[in-house]
């Protein structure tokens, strides 16, 4: 079992910077994925930056250059930078982790970005 809590989501400004955590109940290192998904209003979840075990990280096109995903392997802790935030960066993001064949969820925290 794994268990996933982030934090950092809230209420910025159009151009500003928010960082998103990600604490993993087990260490990273026993994780073969982890990622950060966000889910708007009316649409599909969709993968915004992720790593495996066995490749690099990756981002959606729409975030790339602006967003940054990172990991605090003694805390067992994935964090999601993401700067230059636009309104259509508005949404729910989850953190997700798969091991041993199974996908993991958190609970979600919303970020909104308004003027």
């Amino acid at each position: 079992q794994v268990q996933l809590t982030e934090s950092g989501g809230g209420l910025v400004q159009p151009g500003g910077s928010l960082r998103l955590s990600c604490v993993c109940s087990r260490s990273i290192f026993d994780i073969y994925a982890m990622g950060w998904y966000r889910q708007a209003p009316g649409k599909q979840r969709e993968l915004v930056a992720g790593f495996t075990r066995s490749s690099g990280t990756s981002y959606a096109d729409s975030v790339k250059g602006r967003f940054t995903i990172s990991r605090d392997n003694a805390k067992n802790t994935v964090y999601l930078q993401m700067n230059s935030l636009k309104p259509e960066d508005t949404a729910v993001y989850y953190c997700n982790a798969v091991y041993n064949f199974a996908n993991y969820w958190g609970q979600g925290t919303q970020v909104t970005v308004s003027s």
